[in-house]
């Protein structure tokens, strides 16, 4: 029979928020902090490796076609990551003088509060205070439909993956018109990522067929179960 100390204590709720989309849960468990979003798990402080990778693999795909075209590393790329979740994203591209311009997108505006004045400031006050970051509170569907900026990479991590979106409306990211969106934004030879939480071989197909070059999907292991992926792809020019 289990002792009490056997069981696992139950998460603690840090705040609770109505939000634009849904209900958002900051919780601490442990040592990690987790996001919910209408019930759904989101993300944690466990490891990010996976966000990280997302970044890396944005600029290696970013040099990559550059060279391909016979042009050299271009100087400041501009990066634009879609979801601030808990941060590692943007920490680590903040960390990574080779970036220019960093502009996070995220819609909850609850999810920027607790960076900018909560739990997870320690996480990303230094990014956040980086000249270089820009936060942007916006739907990224939205954003990416109608900004006029531009950006040499895009770093898409707002839902588990292309089929497993964490809302209705975040779907037609995923489509042929999304993708045309996200073409629009990126500047010639400019990375579309998409972190995934599985592969999606349907997902590599649309992209193809969005007219994105040198698609592919970089595994990512994890302590447990299927590995997470970033789908790649380039805007050709």
């Amino acid at each position: 029979m289990p002792t009490p100390y056997d069981i696992p204590e139950p998460p603690e709720v840090l705040d609770r928020r109505e939000g634009p989309y849904g209900e958002v849960v900051l919780r601490r468990h442990g040592d990690l902090l987790q996001i919910i979003a209408n019930g759904c798990f989101l993300m944690d402080t466990s490891d990010g490796r996976s966000e990280r990778r997302l970044v890396d693999a944005a600029l290696a795909a970013l040099d990559a076609a550059d060279a391909r075209g016979n042009h050299g590393p271009r100087p400041g790329p501009h990066v634009l990551i879609g979801g601030l979740g808990v941060g590692f994203s943007l920490a680590h591209a903040a960390a990574q003088p080779r970036w220019g311009r960093i502009t996070v997108v995220e819609r909850e505006p609850a999810v920027v509060e607790w960076h900018r004045a909560g739990p997870l400031a320690a996480l990303s006050a230094e990014a956040l205070a980086d000249p270089r970051t820009r936060i942007v509170e916006a739907d990224l569907v939205a954003y990416v439909n109608e900004t006029s900026d531009t950006f040499d990479a895009l770093c898409l991590d707002i839902d588990n993956g292309p089929g497993w979106t964490v809302t209705e409306g975040n779907g037609g990211l995923y489509s042929p018109d999304g993708l045309a969106d996200c073409a629009r934004v990126l500047r010639p030879r400019g990375v579309l990522a998409v972190w995934s939480a599985e592969p999606s071989p349907e997902f590599e197909g649309t992209l193809r067929n969005a007219g994105f070059h040198q698609v592919r999907t970089e595994e990512i292991p994890v302590a447990r179960g299927v590995p997470d992926v970033v789908h790649l792809g380039v805007r050709p020019g």
